[in-house]
């Protein structure tokens, strides 16, 4: 009876221990190709971001600017509430879209007298940091790829009628392409303006 119950609390080892097999190693590397490949797109996304990010903040801030010219300009009195305004509907501002000009004379971005003032570039700060005022040694880059329009429309009641005669709707849309593809991409800033300073 001894011997039975000693048997029975006995623990029985099975020596199963064996290494990996080739089809498992090769499954693991497969897996691990496929992880690897995935992280590598992973990034490829993540450089062209960033390399588009100076594009997109380029683009808002003509939008801004161009946004910030006519609230000036409406605050300082420079202009009339009835120039404000497309040129087809009697206002100063061009139709459809243009490219990036100077402001003319008058100091308003996008009016007739801009064309001559020439094209605006953007000036980066060159390996000092600092802005020199002069190209050498900062970095002008060309705005050429990008094309702004303003279009100033008439705000009319929710319930119909004749449209509000003291507030505007002002949409800025900056149209450009990337040099990664050149499929044009938009940016749309839209914001009412009233006759009020």
């Amino acid at each position: 009876m001894k011997a039975e119950s000693n048997m029975a609390f006995k623990p029985q080892v099975k020596r199963t221990e064996r290494g990996f097999s080739l089809i498992e190693c090769m499954i693991s590397m497969a897996i691990l190709t496929i992880g690897l490949l995935s992280l590598l797109g992973v990034f490829g996304i993540a450089m062209a971001s960033t390399q588009t990010s100076q594009e997109n903040n380029t683009a808002k801030q003509l939008a801004n600017e161009a946004m910030e010219g006519i609230l000036t300009a409406r605050e300082t009195a420079n202009i009339t509430w009835a120039q404000i305004n497309n040129t087809g509907s009697g206002g100063i501002f061009l139709p459809g879209f243009n490219p990036i000009w100077n402001p003319g004379a008058d100091g308003i971005i996008d009016t007739a007298d801009d064309a001559a003032s020439g094209f605006q570039t953007l000036e980066l700060p060159g390996s000092t940091g600092i802005f020199a005022g002069a190209c050498p040694p900062d970095t002008c880059l060309s705005l050429l790829n990008f094309q702004r329009q303003i279009q100033i429309l008439p705000v009319f009641p929710v319930g119909g009628g004749a449209a509000y005669t003291t507030l505007r709707q002002v949409i800025i849309t900056v149209q450009y392409t990337t040099p990664q593809n050149k499929i044009p991409r938009t940016y749309v800033l839209s914001s009412y303006i009233s006759t009020y300073r």
